[in-house]
């Protein structure tokens, strides 16, 4: 036995022994269960956390796609209005100068109509204005003072038959 004592490796295995019955005695292996089984259960409530956020998340996701998608539809509808809206005030324009370019054509053929016959109507008193002057000059010129006097005469005779 006393070789036993000496040895390094009995010494060793009993030191074991010891460090294991300490270990039991002061329950070290309840408490580690303990803080495994906590720290399982801290994970459990974190997985079970994340599974709900996830859950949330996808939600609203689902969610912001729905808008954007209303959204986009809106857009849509919007746009198609625009260029509705668009095409029949290009119409109206089109329509508006169309009628305004007509107006102003007959207001310039109506100017030039107007112009036309104040022209030949200027024509026409030149032209009586010159034939009374011709006449007179020629009436002058065959006229003596006897023949003027039966001329006169002749007319004055004529007036109440005309008058009548």
């Amino acid at each position: 036995m006393i070789d036993l004592l000496r040895d390094p490796e009995f010494w060793v295995g009993i030191g074991t022994l010891i460090f294991f019955a300490i270990i039991i005695w002061k329950r070290v292996p309840a408490l580690v269960t303990n803080f495994l089984d906590g720290r399982a259960a801290a994970i459990a409530r974190e997985l079970e956390d994340a599974r709900r956020l996830r859950t949330e998340a996808e939600a609203l996701l689902a969610e912001y796609r729905r808008k954007r998608e209303a959204a986009d539809a809106e857009a849509s509808s919007i746009l198609t209005e625009a260029r509705a809206e668009a095409e029949r005030f290009a119409a109206e324009a089109r329509a508006a100068t169309k009628a305004q370019t007509a107006r102003r054509a007959k207001q310039a053929e109506d100017k030039i109509a107007q112009a036309e016959a104040h022209a030949l109507a200027d024509i026409r008193a030149a032209a009586a204005d010159s034939a009374v002057a011709a006449a007179e000059k020629i009436i002058a010129a065959r006229l003596d003072e006897s023949s003027a006097s039966e001329l006169v005469r002749r007319s004055l005779k004529e007036i109440p038959g005309r008058l009548q």
